[in-house]
């Protein structure tokens, strides 16, 4: 997979904000290292994982911060499109003597001394998987693995799935992975909390461009007074892009005054990290996201006129196709 004969100590991190994707690679890539060359120490640094991936072996060990003095031999990073969205970790990763970046990200800005990005496939734990020996991965390797899968492609339901992560899956699940819990447990089940904010989302979003767009707002007096942070919003996107003639959905939150985090889906036409890279972010065609600042009404306006750009475009070539 990747030359370790000089390398006795490993950093390996994410993104701010770690997904499903993001902490699967990296716990699959902590065991594989780990149980292939005893003589590797690795280390996981994150910022706190939500509560539902606990499930997952390693876990407890991974760190929180950067200690602002240990040089690694080699940091890895995984599922991270650009340098800024290493958070704090970035000071340890400029500190390390080699560096490699894994990722799935069409946007990745190549940051790292080595770059294996792969911008076709559904996760960046499908690109391990398929550069990992498979006789290697151990069952807990397999279920971080599998972990990844699920949650980049919507349990195999958004259009990056492919035959090449089904037949990752099917590999994976022949390792003995309980998938039905993972499901479960790591994807469809909420807290009581994150259903409340869940139906105020949905009670309070809006339609618009002839019903083909759904945007939902959630302000910070809001998240304070329920007493929930990001990690409990991570389905909202996708539940409003399940509503019936919706092409675009948009869900934006308030980290500060005046300060969003957005999440954009699409479903067959749009290409939504066209628009978040338009605003400085970046992601996949049809999942992407950004921050941007100003008014809620104008932050909707300005991803609104990039959609309606797009929409014209495809208008045209419908047109000239007929």
């Amino acid at each position: 997979m990747y030359e370790l004969k000089d390398i006795r100590t490993v950093a390996i991190s994410g993104h701010i904000r770690p997904d499903g994707d993001c902490i699967g690679s990296c716990i699959a890539m902590y065991w594989y290292i780990k149980e292939k060359n005893p003589k590797i120490e690795p280390q996981i640094y994150l910022e706190e994982i939500p509560p539902e991936f606990s499930y997952l072996e390693g876990t407890e060990n991974i760190c929180h911060q950067d200690d602002g003095q240990t040089i690694y031999d080699l940091w890895i990073v995984l599922d991270c499109s650009d340098k800024e969205r290493l958070g704090e970790m970035v000071n340890g990763f400029d500190r390390a003597k080699r560096t490699l970046c894994i990722d799935h990200h069409i946007s990745n800005t190549r940051y790292a001394m080595e770059n294996l990005v792969v911008s076709d496939a559904a996760a960046t734990c499908e690109i391990l998987f398929y550069k990992m020996e498979y006789d290697q991965i151990s069952l807990r390797a397999a279920t971080a693995l599998y972990t990844g899968l699920i949650h980049d492609t919507g349990v195999f339901q958004y259009s990056n799935t492919t035959e090449k992560t089904m037949l990752a899956a099917g590999k994976l699940i022949s390792k003995g992975v309980p998938f039905t819990k993972i499901v479960n447990e790591s994807f469809y089940q909420r807290t009581y909390l994150q259903n409340q904010i869940l139906g105020r989302a949905l009670l309070e979003s809006i339609r618009f461009f002839d019903k083909k767009c759904i945007a939902a707002v959630l302000r910070k007096k809001e998240l304070d007074f329920y007493g929930v942070g990001p990690a409990d919003l991570s389905s909202i996107v996708s539940q409003l892009a399940l509503t019936e003639g919706i092409e675009c959905a948009i869900f934006m939150y308030e980290t500060s005054p005046h300060v969003f985090k957005v999440s954009l889906r699409s479903k067959e036409q749009l290409d939504v990290s066209v628009i978040a890279a338009h605003f400085g972010g970046g992601g996949h065609i049809r999942a992407a996201g950004c921050t941007m600042m100003g008014s809620e009404h104008d932050v909707i306006n300005n991803i609104s006129s990039q959609i309606e750009v797009q929409m014209e475009r495809l208008e045209a070539q419908n047109r000239k196709n007929r």
